[in-house]
């Protein structure tokens, strides 16, 4: 297989590529070679041509002067050719020479006379103002070019033409022809060797800049992820530059939120995880069994506390690193706010909360259901711990223009106007919350408003008068929106 064709294989069956350099070179020699046979054969051809044109003149004219020599004597047609005049065309032509002279009638006069006849579809040549043919033949075994020239004769008794026909074997025109080609070919092969140190130099030099960009990423500090200049390159590698730059932008933000991660989970775990090294080591010291049991039951609610603030902190870290690459699909929002509602219904019911559900049941949108039934359940777990005893939450699934909007709204006691955004703050707690919700982790709100953003959902809050109300408008899929209302 031609390396060209196992380039094509390679590109169209995905295998791995090999030496840019190497296929550079291969793409742009391999072809000029194959130029350069292509030629080689269109310049022997043509040299044939030019040696037939040549040594056809140079055949015509022994034929001509062979023809001065014909004459009529005494109602005959004679030819006088000595043989110091064949010498001389053999000289002159450096093949062997065979002639025949046929009379007015058709018989050999002199010469030859085995000498093959002109074929009859041989047409009379443009090429010289005379009335003669040019043909190949077979003589002897051997290829010969022949012409034949009509001569007129004539007398005072007798006119007629006569037929001239001198025949000269082709090795003068093959050598000729070998000539010229091994000369062509011996120039072509200069060239292509030139050329291709050219362009070997040439493939080296444009390359230079990509080497260049090798060695400096090579050479960078392990947390050097700052961009490249994209100056380095031709402006034709810059969109890989580009996308390189991109693609270290992203695992910078990336490394970032890991490490705002760690530290912020080292600081919020850093308190419950010290009480409950203390309530330990106090119920250690503790005689009076009951006041044990009061200890272990504080230790059990700092526990649940630490593994609810922990489970948060797991569910806000995989949404930032992973929530853009979640697989969507067409699911039906009334659905999981349902069973959000079914499921925290026992802690409304424990606060004599009114908990109410109005939706249309063809809310479907294009979503990740564990994310989905998460923003749901820390709307409404947010609304009925801010909600006081007795109030209410309503949750609402409406169609908007193009959107399916979830509402959930409260009669708690609100929020202020300036707090609406710091509210999205991760660990962001408004002063008075402590009271109303000591267990709270100030990451609910962060994490509704990640899923929105990987849903690609707009999120508002706005004042109820008394309460809360939290409106996310979801894209409605394609299929629902076009479905018969």
């Amino acid at each position: 297989m031609t390396p060209l064709l196992t380039v094509l294989r390679r590109r169209i069956g995905g295998a791995p590529l090999g030496s840019l350099r190497g296929e550079l070179l291969r793409w742009l020699l391999i072809p000029l070679v194959l130029l350069v046979a292509l030629d080689a054969v269109s310049v022997y051809h043509n040299a044939l041509d030019v040696a037939d044109v040549a040594y056809d003149r140079s055949l015509l004219a022994s034929t001509r002067a062979l023809a001065e020599r014909v004459s009529i004597r005494e109602g005959k047609v004679v030819a006088d050719v000595p043989y110091v005049a064949l010498d001389s065309f053999e000289t002159d032509t450096l093949g062997r020479i065979f002639y025949k002279v046929s009379g007015i009638d058709g018989e050999t006069v002199s010469g030859y006379d085995d000498l093959p006849a002109v074929p009859t579809n041989v047409a009379r040549s443009e090429a010289y103002p005379a009335l003669v043919r040019f043909y190949h033949a077979n003589y002897n075994g051997e290829p010969v070019r022949i012409a034949a020239l009509l001569q007129p004769v004539y007398d005072e008794k007798m006119r007629g033409i006569v037929l001239i026909q001198v025949g000269e074997t082709l090795d003068a025109r093959r050598g000729l022809s070998r000539k010229i080609l091994i000369d062509t070919l011996v120039r072509q092969a200069v060239m292509v060797l030139a050329v291709a140190t050219l362009v070997w130099f040439a493939v080296r030099l444009v390359l230079r800049p990509l080497m260049r960009l090798k060695t400096e990423v090579e050479n960078r500090a392990l947390d050097d992820l700052s961009d490249v200049d994209q100056a380095l390159v031709h402006k034709e590698v810059r969109p890989l530059v580009a996308a390189m730059n991109g693609a270290m932008s992203r695992m910078q933000h990336l490394i970032a939120s890991q490490r705002r991660f760690i530290a912020d989970a080292s600081h919020q775990l850093r308190t419950p995880l010290t009480v409950l090294k203390t309530q330990a080591e106090m119920a250690l010291r503790e005689d009076d069994p009951q006041a044990m049991r009061e200890i272990v039951r504080s230790l059990a609610a700092t526990t649940d506390s630490t593994v609810h603030l922990a489970n948060r902190l797991l569910t806000l870290a995989r949404i930032e690193h992973g929530g853009e690459a979640a697989r969507m699909e067409p699911l039906s929002l009334t659905a999981v706010v349902r069973q959000v509602g079914l499921e925290l219904a026992p802690a409304a019911v424990h606060k004599h909360i009114d908990l109410s559900l109005d939706a249309f049941d063809d809310a479907i949108i294009d979503g990740q259901p564990l994310m989905l039934h998460e923003l749901v359940s820390n709307l409404v777990d947010n609304a009925i711990r801010y909600t006081p005893a007795g109030g209410k939450v309503a949750l609402r699934v409406a169609r908007g223009e193009g959107c399916v909007v979830l509402e959930v709204e409260d009669s708690g006691c609100g929020l202020a106007a300036e707090e609406h955004e710091k509210v999205f703050t991760p660990f962001y707690r408004v002063s008075g919350s402590f009271e109303s919700n000591p267990d709270g982790t100030g990451l609910g709100l962060a994490i509704v408003r990640d899923i929105a953003h990987v849903h690609r959902a707009g999120i508002k809050l706005v004042d109820a008068n008394p309460g809360l109300l939290v409106r996310v408008c979801f894209t409605e899929t394609t299929a629902a929106r076009h479905s018969p209302q």
